[in-house]
């Protein structure tokens, strides 16, 4: 089989996640027949985050590492999930977080963040996050030269894709057993660009003919056909190195739509088609969707396919949102708020330490 290969994992989640027609959504959901895989489903903590985490916790793991340097913007879903993750595991994770739009869903997660235990810091932009970020990695060295292990933002590097890759086989045996007709078309948000990678080189190496549709949801970093290209690329180069057979598997931008008129004002503005879509999948398939990734993608999804972009589909919509749990994320054992960054005057305020260390 193709994806046999040898690399760590620890298991966070449970497979394969369902898979439904969303005949509800009628005349509104426009000319080809709607589908969903419900990835949220994978994990009660964080959802599709969780196919990525696997991998990369597995190999801090395996590297023996007890301390995680990550980030995200104020609401980050992956930020969230690497702590809670991370803290089932032994890990201490660190968040370098930049400003987004302040709403009720960032401001949810914020505490959400808070809770976990996680030492949380606030730089003011992005080029100032990754200053503090460079500091942190050497801050939090323990002698001898033991080094956080580093994850950039969306754990969207080769070995994070891997999860994805599997993903995307795992649509394949569906697809196989009759639970859903081969899509023409796979719509997703496009963040960081880690699941859209992985989906494409999973995608090609699954034998499935279906197109990859990318709403861009992000101005943060550049992400686009190419940058996904890439990454799903070197994706495949891992599997190579660890014994999956690859060698005849090439993607090129060329073979992935991203879709930008769906972004609005910037990374993290909602838009009131996200917030329609939002709206229609509560009322009519009883799914909760959010803001920033979920309701962009779905809102392209309707709006592409009551034009007829998607010709005869079906079109899978891939949704990669769980909605967190209201029971309380905090460890017992974790420090209160008072030990963490003096920021409780406003969420996106540095503390002292963030301050100093990019430089103000």
């Amino acid at each position: 089989m193709r994806l046999d290969f040898d690399l760590d994992r620890v298991r966070l989640g449970e497979g394969p996640t369902p898979v439904r027609e969303l005949a509800e959504l009628g005349a509104e959901g426009g000319r080809a027949p709607v589908w969903i895989k419900d990835d949220g489903a994978y994990s009660d903590l964080g959802g599709n985050k969780a196919r990525k985490l696997e991998w990369l916790l597995g190999d801090a793991a395996r590297r023996g590492k007890r301390t995680i340097l990550t980030g995200g913007a104020l609401g980050t879903n992956h930020g969230l999930a690497t702590a809670l993750f991370g803290r089932r595991h032994g890990m201490r994770t660190v968040l370098v977080l930049v400003p987004q739009p302040d709403t009720a869903h960032v401001r949810r997660q914020l505490e959400r963040l808070r809770e976990t235990g996680a030492e949380l810091h606030f730089p003011r932009g992005v080029r100032r996050a990754y200053l503090l970020a460079a500091w942190l990695f050497v801050a939090r060295t323990s002698p001898p030269l033991d080094f956080p292990y580093f994850l950039p933002p969306g754990g969207s590097v080769p070995l994070g894709c891997v999860g994805y890759v599997e993903a995307a086989d795992e649509l394949r045996a569906q697809v196989e057993s009759g639970e859903l007709p081969e899509p023409s078309h796979i719509v997703v948000a496009l963040g960081s660009g880690g699941t859209a990678a992985g989906l494409a080189a999973g995608l090609k190496l699954a034998g499935l003919r279906s197109r990859l549709v990318c709403v861009l949801v992000n101005d943060l970093t550049r992400v686009d056909a190419t940058t996904v290209a890439r990454l799903a690329r070197r994706t495949l180069r891992l599997l190579d190195r660890h014994g999956a057979d690859v060698e005849d598997v090439e993607i090129s931008p060329e073979e992935i739509d991203v879709v930008p008129g769906w972004l609005g004002a910037g990374y993290g503005h909602s838009t009131p088609e996200a917030t329609g879509a939002i709206e229609l999948l509560a009322d009519r398939a009883g799914l909760t969707l959010e803001p920033v990734y979920t309701g962009k993608a779905m809102a392209a999804l309707l709006g592409l396919n009551r034009r007829g972009a998607f010709g005869e589909g079906p079109v899978l919509y891939w949704h990669t949102y769980t909605a967190p749990k209201e029971a309380p994320t905090r460890d017992p054992a974790a420090p209160g708020r008072e030990a963490q960054q003096a920021d409780a005057t406003h969420p996106a305020a540095p503390g002292r330490e963030a301050e100093e260390a990019a430089g103000r």
